[in-house]
C-alpha cells in the first residue's frame, strides 16, 4: 500500500472510530474531515500519528487538536454552507481547511506569524481560496469583517471575549472553550439581538488563549 493510500485508509478509520463512533452525527462534517488530508498539517516527526485520536505538538508552544475535538466544535457551530466564520487560533490550518469545505468564507487570526505564514502556504496549495489570514490579536476577532455567523476559538479564555460577542450576527454561534488547566469546557454562545445564551458542553483541554481579553502572553 502506497503512502497516500495509507493515509486515506486511516483517515476513513479515524471519521468511521474516532468521530461517528463517539457520536458526531452531522454528516457533512464527517465528509469534510474525511477530505482533509490531517497528515499535511503534522510536523513531519509526528506523521505516524497523524491519524491518532490526540493533539500534537507543532511549536510555538502550539498543538493541532485531537480530530474529534475538531469534529466536535465544528458540528456545534452548525453550518449551513453560505455562512461567514471567524476562526481565532490558526495554528497549523487544519481546522480552518475543515472549516473551508463547510462554510462560504473563512478569516483566521493568528498570533505567531510563523505559524500562519506556514498555514497560509500550505491552505493555498490545497485549494482553499475561501480562507483569509491575519496576524494578530485573536480576541479581538476581525471587527472591519464582521458580523460573523459563526466563530470558533481554538485556545481556552478565561471568559468570552467582549469583542467576539460583538461580531457574532444575530442568530450566529460562538463555540470555545473556557477556563484555565484542567478545569476548562466548551462553550456554545448564542446571539438573539441583543440577548446572548451559553450552553455548557463537556470538558477539554486546551492551550491558553493569550491576548487583551483573554490570558497575559
Amino acid at each position: 500500500m502506497s503512502a497516500p493510500e495509507a493515509f486515506a485508509a486511516e483517515r476513513a478509520r479515524m471519521v468511521r472510530e474516532d468521530l461517528a463512533g463517539r457520536g458526531v452525527r452531522d454528516a457533512r462534517v464527517l465528509s469534510a474531515m474525511g477530505r482533509v488530508p490531517r497528515e499535511r498539517f503534522v510536523p513531519a516527526g509526528y506523521l505516524d500519528s497523524a491519524y491518532g485520536d490526540h493533539p500534537l505538538g507543532i511549536g510555538c508552544g502550539q498543538t493541532i487538536s485531537q480530530p474529534y475535538i475538531v469534529a466536535l466544535m465544528t458540528e456545534m457551530l452548525r453550518l449551513r454552507g453560505g455562512e461567514r466564520v471567524l476562526e481565532v487560533g490558526t495554528g497549523s490550518g487544519y481546522q480552518a481547511a475543515v472549516l473551508a469545505e463547510l462554510a462560504a468564507e473563512v478569516f483566521s487570526v493568528e498570533r505567531h506569524a510563523e505559524l500562519s505564514a506556514a498555514a497560509g502556504r500550505l491552505l493555498a496549495e490545497l485549494g482553499h481560496a475561501n480562507v483569509r489570514l491575519r496576524v494578530g490579536d485573536g480576541t479581538l476577532g476581525w471587527p472591519e469583517e464582521a458580523p460573523f455567523e459563526a466563530i470558533i476559538v481554538t485556545a481556552a479564555a478565561p471568559g468570552v471575549p467582549e469583542s467576539l460577542k460583538r461580531q457574532l450576527a444575530d442568530g450566529g454561534r460562538l463555540v470555545l472553550p473556557v477556563g484555565s488547566g484542567f478545569g476548562q469546557e466548551l462553550l456554545t454562545v448564542r446571539r438573539e439581538g441583543g440577548a446572548f445564551t451559553e450552553t455548557p458542553g463537556i470538558a477539554c483541554i486546551f492551550v491558553p488563549l493569550v491576548g487583551r481579553e483573554g490570558y497575559p502572553g
